[in-house]
């Protein structure tokens, strides 16, 4: 089973205006809302894919509830906790002449609610997968992510963290099975700015030298490398198509890496499944659907160095 948390889950409200005005009323042209968190998407492609999963996290008030509806109308397994206060954070996004973003803070969570996660947290088996992406909110502690790899340390858990900055680093002495940070971050965990594939496996390697199993790095419109467990290095370009939608892409390549490694137990069709997701979203005017994966798929190849 493959589990992912988010911590800080949203709706996104999104609405389209022409010019914004500052002097005047703003009329929008058109909504829309949408589920959010780094966790959720990746368990909505997970779903796309027919990989049994769940999701977990925290939801709240009359928000959490509609999250949750969404959510299970789209065939998502979700078990999340809810907290006995506040609401699901609402996002506000502005498209117009220019875009702004608006994200709300979310709902207190207090140390009993988070005891209460890490409980259910405790049911999750050797073998499992457990998905932790994003940042952490400020009303929670901000070593979360290394107290509940600590609580699950040795149990035979695969741990996935999408996250970046020292909330990465102190999580792997772990031993996460994957790590994903795209080339701007893994540049920035040492201080330097990585401008060629030389310089990403170099980083990448040093991240596996700390601890991650494997290194997957996104490279924004050059596509994506992995530097597996077994010293592999695999690289595979971004297919041809119109960029739709950034959102969500990044969570996209980690479900399908996931989906593609528990198909069938190979790096390299992970890496290729991984990029097709990412790139299908992207594609896509939210996360991609299955037609849209499977379209994608017979547009890309990996190479291995």
């Amino acid at each position: 089973m493959i589990y992912t948390v988010t911590l800080n889950p949203a709706l996104d409200y999104v609405m389209k205006v022409g010019a914004l005005r500052y002097d005047d009323i703003n009329r929008s042209k058109e909504e829309m809302l949408y589920y959010g968190g780094k966790g959720i998407n990746v368990s909505v492609i997970l779903t796309r894919l027919g990989i049994e999963n769940k999701a977990l996290g925290f939801v709240a008030g009359f928000t959490g509830n509609e999250l949750e509806r969404m959510l299970k109308g789209d065939g998502v397994n979700c078990d999340f906790n809810r907290l006995k206060s506040g609401n699901t954070r609402i996002n506000v996004k502005i498209k117009a002449d220019t875009e702004l973003d608006i994200n709300a803070q979310g709902p207190d969570i207090s140390e009993d609610e988070i005891k209460e996660l890490f409980e259910k947290l405790d049911e999750i088996k050797d073998g499992d997968f457990l998905v932790l992406a994003g940042s952490v909110p400020s009303t929670l502690p901000a070593d979360i992510y290394e107290r509940i790899l600590k609580r699950l340390s040795g149990r035979g858990v695969n741990f996935v963290v999408d996250a970046t900055g020292d909330l990465l680093l102190n999580v792997l002495k772990y031993k996460p099975f994957l790590v994903k940070p795209n080339h701007h971050e893994l540049g920035d965990l040492f201080g330097v700015i990585t401008k060629t594939d030389e310089e990403i496996e170099k980083y990448a390697r040093k991240l596996q030298k700390m601890g991650a199993r494997n290194v997957l790095v996104s490279r924004s419109k050059d596509g994506a490398m992995l530097i597996d467990e077994n010293g592999g290095v695999f690289k595979i370009e971004n297919a041809e198509g119109k960029l739709v939608n950034s959102v969500g892409c990044g969570d996209s390549m980690v479900g399908g890496f996931i989906a593609g490694y528990i198909q069938k137990k190979d790096y390299s069709h992970a890496l290729r499944l991984g990029a097709v997701c990412g790139n299908a979203t992207a594609f896509s005017e939210g996360l991609a659907d299955k037609a849209e994966i499977d379209r994608v798929y017979d547009l890309l190849d990996i190479s291995k160095s």
